[in-house]
């Protein structure tokens, strides 16, 4: 431990403030498993206030005519619910289900129908005033890893999906090309 500077001899501060037992506290890593369907998109990330959920709602449905999607925004203060909203009853429930296991505050998820993708609204959800950031945008399986303290639970970062098995090769070059050519990403 280093000892940086203290306005009373011999006691030891980090980063200007005095270490004592009052502000130390324990943490605890955890991993959270998103529970969907394997072909289920979803975006998790991170925002600032109660307004989140209308107008990520808003910007959803104006962004994708008929998209189908359920939304959950953990509050982080006040009555700390799981406020929600969304189109679709079973996407809700999915929405509804991961931000109560992963129970971080101002964390955001927004589940999408099957046929609707983060591409067609990242950067449309990116540009909410209240969003702060997005953790990931995937169909891949993905864990969540939180640390818990006293006060409550902070998103870490995300594992998504496997990892690289080694570099593409030529003929994988050309099946990337022509499936987003299939696709319809790339003309």
């Amino acid at each position: 431990m280093s000892v940086l500077h203290s306005e009373n001899p011999g006691e030891e501060t980090r980063y200007g403030r005095p270490i004592s037992e009052g502000n130390l506290q324990q943490m605890e890593l955890i991993t959270v498993k998103i529970e969907k369907p394997a072909e289920i998109n979803f975006v998790l990330g991170q925002t600032h206030f109660i307004k989140t959920v209308e107008d990520i709602h808003e910007t959803l449905v104006a962004a994708v005519p008929g998209i189908r999607f359920g939304l959950a925004f953990c509050e982080a203060s006040g009555k700390c619910l799981v406020r929600w909203s969304g189109t679709d009853p079973a996407m809700i429930k999915l929405a509804q289900g991961n931000a109560q296991a992963v129970a971080a505050g101002h964390s955001f998820f927004v589940f999408f129908g099957e046929g609707f993708y983060p591409i067609n609204v990242l950067n449309a959800l990116k540009n909410v005033a209240e969003v702060c950031g997005i953790y990931c945008a995937t169909a891949n399986p993905a864990e969540v890893i939180i640390a818990t303290t006293e006060q409550g639970r902070a998103i870490l970062g995300v594992v998504d999906g496997a990892p690289p098995k080694g570099l593409e090769g030529e003929e994988d070059i050309a099946w990337r090309k022509g499936l987003l050519r299939q696709i319809g990403y790339k003309l």
